[in-house]
């Protein structure tokens, strides 16, 4: 018969895993810039390519608005990044929208092409890392951290509420 966590054995494990999370999102800081090194650019301007290429590769293209809530920029300060990153041909600007005045960030084809040279020799020894686990494991831990998100979200929305 196996016991029930305790709160502290929760508190333990949470505590290991943020750290561990925390750790994580240190090393993607530095793979961004390292990102934005090779292609020539700010740190900033390299987080919002990735986040409209990664927008969509999940079928959702990303519109300005959305991408300065996501990069924690103001609204001009995200004009001005996306007017650098469609000067030097990285991204697009489109009206896909039945409301035309929606607008659409796109990446275009040569950035793709950059930054798959940058990533692809780290797909394999993160596809081996993944690999050794099986799918419910993943699923579960998906939850996890989506879990973990909302709470944070929650926490996010409480304190900045206050402020």
């Amino acid at each position: 018969m196996t016991e029930e966590p305790t709160s502290e054995d929760a508190a333990a494990r949470r505590e290991l895993l943020v750290e561990t999370l925390r750790v994580y999102g240190g090393r993607f800081a530095e793979l961004s810039r390292s990102f934005a090194a090779h292609l020539g650019l700010y740190a900033t301007d390299a987080t919002a390519l990735l986040e409209i290429i990664a927008a969509e590769e999940q079928g959702a293209p990303i519109s300005p608005a959305r991408l300065s809530k996501r990069i924690l920029l103001s609204s001009g300060a995200t004009t001005s990044l996306l007017n650098r990153l469609e000067s030097a041909g990285h991204i697009v600007r489109s009206r896909e929208h039945s409301d035309r005045r929606v607008v659409t960030l796109r990446s275009s084809p040569h950035i793709h092409e950059r930054a798959d040279a940058f990533f692809h020799p780290l797909a394999a020894p993160m596809d081996a890392a993944v690999g050794r686990y099986p799918p419910a494991v993943l699923d579960q831990f998906t939850a996890l951290l989506e879990e973990m998100c909302a709470a944070m979200d929650t926490h996010l929305a409480h304190v900045n509420q206050d402020a």
